[in-house]
């Protein structure tokens, strides 16, 4: 009696039934701080893949030695711009990526003295010693499942976005097919029309990229902690695990057990989290590109 009572509280403290539920239970059992576990990689790792991935995208959007000139229609260049530079990111900071996910999917009770972050970086280091240092990009596969589409639909979404609300406000004859608002001078737009569009556009098509994509995510997110579990082998001497699969033969798998509530599951909390980051994101990146433009004309005219 006692046995099955310990085993149904156990159960119960490791199942979410829903975000807030997953977050109270988290904090509960594993401490608060555990809700920000990863924080430092993902703040390193947020520097170089941002820079790549925004300066990737201007660069083939608007750059006349960009492979996209004259060979991709301008309704649909942000779909393949942002998809190439987020490849491109996704290359540079898989690494990083993925000692996060390791950091994140360990747990504090079977931690040593050292903490997780040590924890993770010696079972890293004994990665790289046993499988080569190709083992560090082992979850890029699984990162471009999910960011591809994501950046795919982000970028277009925006920029069709921003496209809308410039048509609103100065009218149906200002229209103009979608992404050329990308490619005119942004000293045309006020400082005001550019952080107040690009942030809407921004958090609304962030939200409706993390929705959309969030099945790959969940797949994602499953597929690497089954893949870095302590009982990982052993599940896969019993024959092929599901996890184990192409990512769309194992979404086809959640879809078939859990329906389609599996495969949307965490939705509420990625589209929060993604949505005003995007926001803040995009609508800093585009303030700064003005502000420099600024000054670069005003030193022109100053030298001139």
């Amino acid at each position: 009696m006692l046995i099955s009572q310990c085993a149904a509280e156990e159960t119960e403290r490791r199942t979410f039934n829903s975000t807030i539920d997953g977050l109270k239970k988290i904090a509960r059992n594993e401490g608060l701080t555990t809700l920000w576990r990863g924080l430092s990689p993902t703040l390193l790792m947020s520097v170089p893949a941002n820079v790549i991935y925004f300066a990737g995208y201007d660069w083939l959007r608007a750059n006349p030695n960009s492979p996209m000139k004259d060979r991709v229609s301008d309704n649909y260049a942000p779909l393949f711009a942002g998809s190439s530079a987020r490849v491109l990111a996704a290359i540079v900071v898989s690494p990083v990526e993925m000692f996060r996910t390791r950091m994140q999917a360990s747990h504090p009770e079977t931690a040593t003295p050292t903490g997780v972050f040590r924890d993770t970086l010696s079972d890293v280091k004994e990665m790289v010693k046993t499988d080569g240092y190709r083992a560090l990009w082992r979850g890029l596969g699984l990162t471009l499942w999910r960011d591809v589409p994501f950046s795919a639909l982000y970028w277009w979404g925006y920029e069709y976005g921003r496209q809308t609300l410039h048509t609103a406000r100065e009218g149906p004859a200002s229209h103009e097919p979608t992404g050329s608002l990308k490619n005119r001078a942004v000293s045309e737009l006020d400082h005001k029309t550019v952080l107040v569009d690009s942030f809407i556009a921004g958090a609304s098509a962030g939200a409706v990229a993390a929705f959309v994509t969030t099945p790959f995510d969940v797949g994602k997110t499953r597929q690497q902690v089954a893949r870095h579990s302590t009982d990982a082998a052993s599940s896969a001497a019993a024959g092929v695990r599901p996890e184990d699969k192409l990512m769309p033969r194992f979404l086809w798998h959640i879809y078939k057990t859990e329906g389609t509530a599996g495969l949307f599951k965490g939705w509420a909390a990625r589209t929060m989290k993604v949505a005003p980051a995007c926001a803040i994101m995009i609508s800093s990146y585009e303030i700064g590109k003005k502000m420099a433009g600024t000054m670069n004309e005003k030193t022109v005219k100053e030298s001139t």
